[in-house]
């Protein structure tokens, strides 16, 4: 008994394994039947079309722009250096890091009580020596005319000298006396030598005195500018930077306590490539007046200052390549020392030329030509610049040519194109659509119908839409997986 009951639910099982499978095979045989209604038969190939956008060539004289980074640099700076040593005893308000000084501001102020000694005591120098010059000019002026004196001694010696020669000569004097005249007219002389030598002396005192003096003089001069260097001001209107002072500090001779700096006075210094140096140059190897833009880029914006190409680096440094350029800035507010800017250059006219997408141009410098039967083919061009995103052109091709605007993969020479020009909106293609058979059609409708979950007006829409001769595939087929078949 046991054992036909087993037999029974072993028969069973299998019936109902074949029933499953059978009715597995009638859905899909249905299925299959449904998709090939659907598809209305076998069809023949047809030609795949590509749709890509396109663009004109506009063939027109462009000056190119060369995009350079580089970084300002301040052409008038002044290290503010406290020229002898001592103390600090009062520093400017404004005397701090990134402070506004005009020209004249007194920045600091050393301990001038040394450098005012120093001063008096040249003024006190200066004084003796004018004192040492007047004596010696009153000695000078004495000394001179004693020997105006002694001179006109000699003379009268002298004279006396030739009437007792005179006498001699009639037999009326004695040699005696003839010999005393002549002691006594050479005694004159001698004192005339010795009156000479003592103005000598005299003038080379004066002299002496002079040059004391002078020395006194550049002494005082000296010390009043170490007392007025004790003071240090601004010499123009700037920034101060690298401020390390600190009032009440003990300084040394030449120590550096900031450094001002000119804000109107910014120049821009870039490298570009060896070829990218000789666009900007004539023949004689100078540098020609480009337009150079500067452009700083901040948090509110871009900050703009048009530039002028000043000169070139004497040397190549080591481990660079190219050229350093510097270019002097007109308009530099709100730039300082250090930004890294932009640097945009404009370079000569090229003639009959033309700007396009870096992308429409393949690495064999080619672009596809979009011909009269839409189908593309292949044209050579001659990339003569790059700016970022964008090439610049020249083309044997006429003004007005068609050309893919970005390139794939799947378009190339012969491939059948649909053209999407700018401004030009896409047309969509039509959605296939089913033509559905009695039962199918009633399948759908029930399962609208049935369904608790669906809006009233949605339900509307989908039967207004399956009543229809021609049925939206997606719509069928959304339903259709809803329903699990």
């Amino acid at each position: 008994m046991r054992f036909l009951k087993r037999s029974l639910l072993g028969l069973c099982l299998m019936a109902l394994t074949f029933a499953i499978l059978a009715t597995a095979a009638f859905v899909m045989r249905n299925a299959v039947a449904d998709r090939l209604a659907d598809a209305g038969g076998p069809t023949g190939g047809r030609e795949r079309v590509f749709a890509a956008n396109v663009l004109a060539l506009h063939m027109q004289d462009i000056a190119p722009q060369l995009t350079a980074y580089g970084e300002v640099r301040s052409t008038r700076r002044q290290e503010i250096r406290a020229t002898t040593g001592g103390t600090l005893i009062e520093l400017a308000l404004q005397f701090q890091e990134g402070a506004y000084v005009t020209k004249g501001t007194v920045l600091a102020r050393l301990d001038p009580a040394q450098a005012r000694a120093a001063r008096d005591q040249s003024q006190a120098a200066l004084q003796e020596a004018q004192a040492g010059l007047e004596q010696a000019q009153r000695s000078l002026g004495i000394t001179a005319d004693d020997l105006q004196a002694a001179q006109r001694q000699v003379d009268l010696r002298q004279r006396a000298l030739d009437r007792q020669v005179s006498l001699n000569d009639r037999g009326l004097g004695s040699a005696a006396t003839t010999e005393e005249a002549e002691l006594a007219a050479s005694s004159a002389e001698q004192s005339v030598l010795t009156k000479r030598a003592a103005l000598s002396s005299a003038q080379a005192a004066y002299d002496q005195g002079q040059a004391t003096l002078l020395r006194a003089q550049i002494d005082l001069s000296e010390a009043e500018r170490i007392l007025s260097e004790t003071q240090i001001v601004a010499g123009y209107d700037g920034y101060l930077s690298s401020v390390t002072a600190v009032s009440g500090g003990l300084v040394s001779a030449n120590e550096m306590l900031a450094e001002l700096i000119d804000p109107s006075a910014l120049e821009v210094s870039f490298r570009v490539s060896t070829r990218q140096f000789s666009r900007f140059t004539d023949p004689q190897g100078q540098l020609v007046a480009a337009p150079v833009q500067v452009q700083l880029d901040t948090a509110d914006g871009r900050v703009h200052s048009p530039a002028r190409l000043e000169r070139v680096g004497a040397a190549v440094e080591e481990g660079a390549t190219g050229r350093l350029l510097f270019a002097t800035m007109q308009d530099p507010a709100g730039f300082r020392p250090g930004d890294f800017v932009t640097v945009i250059l404009t370079e000569p006219m090229l003639p009959q030329v033309a700007r396009i997408p870096a992308r429409a141009v393949n690495a064999q410098d080619q672009v596809l030509v979009l011909a009269e039967d839409t189908r593309l083919r292949e044209a050579k061009v001659e990339v003569l610049r790059r700016e970022g995103d964008q090439v610049i052109i020249r083309a044997d091709l006429p003004s007005g040519t068609e050309i893919v605007a970005q390139r794939t993969p799947l378009l190339g020479e012969g491939i059948k194109l649909r053209a999407m020009r700018p401004g030009q909106v896409e047309a969509r293609e039509p959605e296939p659509e089913l033509e559905l058979d009695p039962a199918r059609r009633a399948r759908l409708l029930a399962f609208v119908d049935q369904n608790t979950r669906m809006p009233e007006d949605a339900k509307q829409k989908l039967r207004q839409e399956l009543t229809q001769t021609q049925v939206s595939r997606a719509t069928v087929e959304r339903l259709e997986s809803r329903m699990g078949g």
